[in-house]
């Protein structure tokens, strides 16, 4: 619990340096599916999702759109035997050929760890897949879960520690997200048919509702609502200076957690993935650090 403490504390101080705050779930976020699922703590910075049933669930959308910044919460997972379930915490944009960059933790039998899921999406195409197994438990406390998403990189970090870094090689042909704007995005959802050991253990509906826990948001973003002013001031804004410095990648020490992450709980890498024939991209040549 230290290490989420102190990444969100992190977080905050950003935050506040550029005039931005924690912000409440319920003044800066709708719940677009099954409100009657979620519910909200008296000073709107706490919420829950429940998953009741293998048709219910819960979404919950921020008001606004942007490009580029970092959000982070702090999360509590589905305890017990969340099988068949899924929890999620991600960005994306809405149409054709949208853009998106995912967390998503993926329920086990009880006694059974997570499978925390990242993936990438640029102009439609995703099959980006990494998959870690959390080295701590997800479910006993809070843990700080951040995307952060700048012109040069994309940063998947848990509490404190990088576990992901996607680069910017538009100009080498590989599709990475410039120019959408992008919501918020947090849920829980029944995939029975896939998310436990490939769909082969089902949710014990008996142990329903499912609930996962939320806890103090924060946005250090750049709102934008896709008008080529605000694309190209968001760029800028988030290229240079003390807004976000993974332009200049991660420092060696982050290098060093990041690197252990995959070596010791990196359980899927698509760039490993040659099953079936597959080719990895040409991003997975390149350095991503």
């Amino acid at each position: 619990m230290e290490s989420s403490r102190r990444a969100l504390l992190l977080v905050a101080v950003a935050a506040a340096a550029i005039g931005l705050a924690s912000a409440s779930f319920r003044d800066n976020c709708d719940i677009k599916w099954n409100p009657e699922n979620a519910a909200f703590s008296d000073d709107g910075h706490g919420l829950t999702m429940s998953l009741k049933s293998n048709s219910s669930g819960c979404l919950l959308q921020t008001k606004k759109q942007f490009i580029y910044g970092s959000v982070s919460t702090l999360i509590k997972l589905v305890p017990g035997n969340s099988a068949g379930t899924v929890t999620t915490y991600y960005t994306s944009s809405v149409g054709a050929d949208h853009d998106e960059i995912d967390f998503e933790f993926l329920g086990n039998q009880t006694g059974q760890p997570y499978t925390l899921h990242t993936n990438v999406f640029a102009d439609g195409v995703g099959k980006k897949e990494m998959q870690f197994v959390p080295w701590f438990d997800p479910t006993a406390d809070f843990h700080a879960y951040t995307i952060s998403w700048t012109p040069c990189m994309i940063v998947w970090y848990v509490d404190d520690v990088p576990i992901r870094v996607f680069r910017n090689y538009r100009d080498k042909g590989i599709a990475y997200p410039i120019k959408r704007p992008m919501f918020g995005y947090s849920s829980i959802w029944s995939a029975e048919d896939w998310a436990t050991q490939g769909g082969r253990v089902k949710a014990d509906w008996s142990k329903a509702p499912f609930v996962a826990g939320y806890r103090d948001m924060v946005l250090d973003v750049c709102p934008c609502d896709g008008a080529d002013s605000c694309v190209y001031g968001c760029a800028g804004a988030f290229s240079h200076g003390g807004r976000q410095q993974n332009c200049a990648g991660l420092s060696d020490e982050q290098r060093g957690k990041m690197l252990w992450v995959q070596k010791t709980h990196r359980i899927y890498d698509y760039c490993a993935d040659y099953r079936d024939n597959k080719k990895p991209g040409p991003e997975c040549s390149l350095p991503q650090y």
